[in-house]
């Protein structure tokens, strides 16, 4: 299906630390009007996380024990739902974790952040947890860039992990300037027009 919302698109191409914001048009669950970090990019597939989806459940709910936060649990795309990943700003404090850009990790020992957490040593703005995460096989996110599906943009870390998941999407616009006016304001469900 051809996409009603044209723009011309940005010279960004998709890398690990930046991100993908949705045509607004997307109405699907998983990735309408959704800001994805992307995680990893390479010619074999690309994997990311919806920074903006919240999933209902706390943290304890999901870690199943006592843990010092009271964080909700972001929904991180359609693939292994059941899984949770994570993503921080502790760096080097958790052995094991992958720098996805400057001053945010993927990943690492589990029973460290576990021990952080009971000490209360981590804050919410910290870490980040999610259920299942979002991902593209090779030349699949091409092709939907070709489709004007996405946009690409970057976004410092201090955004991405202290922004109110319902304005990140619309933020992230503005920010890439009036060019993307008329996808901020178009609206979410155009039948209410």
């Amino acid at each position: 299906m051809e996409k009603l919302i044209r723009i011309k698109s940005n010279d960004l191409k998709p890398a690990s630390g930046r991100v993908l914001l949705a045509e607004p048009l997307m109405d699907e669950f998983w990735f309408g009007r959704s800001v994805v970090l992307l995680i990893d990019h390479t010619d074999e597939g690309t994997l990311g996380l919806v920074m903006n989806k919240l999933a209902g459940i706390s943290v304890q709910q999901v870690l199943g024990h006592e843990a010092g936060m009271d964080s909700m649990i972001y929904v991180g795309g359609p693939v292994l739902p059941n899984h949770v990943y994570f993503i921080h700003t502790l760096g080097d404090k958790v052995p094991g974790s992958v720098k996805v850009m400057d001053g945010l990790y993927w990943g690492g020992e589990v029973e460290t952040i576990r021990e952080m957490m009971d000490m209360g040593v981590v804050q919410d703005d910290q870490i980040r947890f999610f259920l299942g995460h979002s991902g593209w096989g090779p030349g699949q996110l091409d092709n939907e860039l070709k489709r004007n599906t996405w946009v690409v943009t970057e976004a410092p870390c201090s955004l991405l992990m202290k922004t109110r998941s319902h304005q990140m999407w619309n933020l992230l616009l503005q920010r890439m300037g009036p060019e993307y006016d008329l996808w901020r304001n178009f609206p979410a469900n155009p039948d209410f027009n």
